[in-house]
Parts: structure tokens; sequence; C-alpha cells
């Protein structure tokens, strides 16, 4: 495998169908001049309710693999499925969350901004999506605020409401690419708290991509990590192997270290082997 070990699965197969499944997924973009390979014949399983982690360090592919399960880049090789059948472009089953705190529209209130994808897709009316609004707004604590503009919100509030709004459609599997990365240290575990909080609440499915050993441990009950250029799956590990209370606790330290050592430590002594 180009000087790769093969993935390790360490998770008992659940009995049922996966909600999503990625296959063999290789993916390629044009750069200047150049096609890159982001992704090497990739494949995960999630299950419904899964908090599933695509971890590794810049240029693994893992965002150019979060747009292609939300189906704006297709597989060079490979399939997505989504409930059993192939993901050919973009839906409102699969609805993403990105990092940059510009994606809300500034001329509509807090109220507005979650109500409005909901209407604009037609499955509800006004006032249907008016009440949808209200209860993601009240699900994310931002009930206060309901009349709010972008512009009075901090970044954290702002993150709170596009959470809100991803929600209130609904999807079959929520995408998050680094939804906390632009905050400051203390908002952004605070955050990871209250998606945590909102997922025990709500058990939505989610897809999160992160760079960081320690917010995959705090958020995630399942980590794929991905190595770079071109991004394959050197492992997937799963909460049973940490402990979620205690960043402090002998498992998640135990836990971080062993992701370190497989995503840097090996993977760099493979690639050194394989330039001999």
């Amino acid at each position: 495998m180009d000087g790769m070990s093969a993935p390790v699965r360490e998770n008992a197969v659940p009995p049922s169908r996966p909600l999503l499944s990625v296959e063999g997924v290789t993916l390629e973009y044009k750069a200047p001049g150049r096609v890159v390979r982001a992704t090497q014949n990739v494949s995960f399983d999630v299950w419904e309710a899964d908090r599933f982690i695509l971890l590794g360090a810049s240029g693994c592919g893992k965002s150019t693999l979060l747009k292609a399960v939300g189906g704006f880049i297709a597989p060079r090789e490979g399939r997505i499925l989504l409930d059993g059948r192939p993901v050919h472009g973009p839906g409102p089953d699969r609805v993403v969350v990105f990092q940059e705190f510009d994606q809300l529209p500034p001329w509509k209130t807090v109220r507005e901004n979650v109500a409005f994808p909901v209407r604009a897709s037609g499955r509800l009316s006004r006032k249907e999506a008016a009440e949808r609004a209200e209860h993601y707004i009240e699900k994310v604590g931002l009930s206060r605020f309901a009349e709010a503009y972008p512009n009075t919100l901090s970044g954290g509030m702002k993150q709170r409401v596009a959470i809100a709004r991803a929600l209130a459609m609904e999807p079959r599997v929520l995408l998050m690419d680094e939804p906390f990365a632009a905050l400051d240290a203390l908002t952004r575990r605070k955050m990871q708290e209250e998606l945590l909080a909102l997922w025990e609440e709500v058990r939505f499915t989610l897809l999160f991509v992160t760079h960081s050993i320690e917010e995959a441990l705090v958020v995630g009950n399942r980590i794929a990590l991905l190595s770079p250029h071109p991004g394959r799956m050197r492992a997937e590990i799963n909460s049973h192997e940490w402990d979620l209370k205690s960043g402090g606790s002998p498992q998640f330290q135990a836990a971080a270290s062993r992701i370190h050592r497989l995503l840097f430590e090996e993977a760099g002594a493979a690639d050194g082997a394989s330039h001999e």
C-alpha cells in the first residue's frame, strides 16, 4: 500500500446497514497547472447517531471528503451511499456548517436566518418553518436573541445560529468542517460542550472534520485517522478507548498519544521508507 500499513479496524461491525458508506473513494481536484489527488481509496461507514470524526493534518483530504459526502465533488473512483443510495449531488439530507462566520446573511435576523432555508426548501409552510426555527433557536440557547442581527453577535453565537439553521433542516447527516477553528480556546471548548449537549437531546448524525486531536476526542465517538498526500485511512478507533468526561484522564491522554503516534510518527517513518 505505497509504504502504508493496512487500516486498523478496532470496532465491531454493527448488525444493521450503515446510514452513510464511503466505499473506496479517490478524490481529485484541479490546481493551477495540475491535478491534485486529495484522497486514495478511502472507506468508512457512519451509523445512525454517530459522531464520526475525520482527523488529520493539513493536506490529508478531510475537507475534500466532507465536500464529496455533501455532493459537491464527484469521486474519481469509488462511491458514496446514503441510506443505501448513491450520492450524486447536494441535497437537504446533508447540510454543512463551515468555520466562516460570514455564512449568515447579515440582513436577516437570527429567526429569519434559521427559518429561511427550511422555508426555501418548500417542505414547510411559513408558519411551520417559523415554529421549527423557534424550536432549534431555543435548543442552542438563543431565544433572547431571535430578533438580533448577525453583526451584533459574537463568533460563538454566530456558530450557534449556523448549527440551529442546519439542524432545522433535519438532515440525515450534519456535516461540520472545522466549525470552531476560528474561535478562541475557551469559546471553542464551550462550543464543543454545547454541541455534545445538543446531540444528547436531538441525537443527530454528525460527520465532523478537525485537525485537533483533543477536539476529535471531545466531540467524537468514532475517529478516522487520515494520512496526508493523498489522504488514506490510517486507522479507526472508537470511544471505548477514552473517557469523554475528562481531558486529563489517563485513558484520554493515552488515546491522544496513540493517535499522535499513528498520525505523525508512524506516517513519517512510512513516508521515509517509501522514498529510500
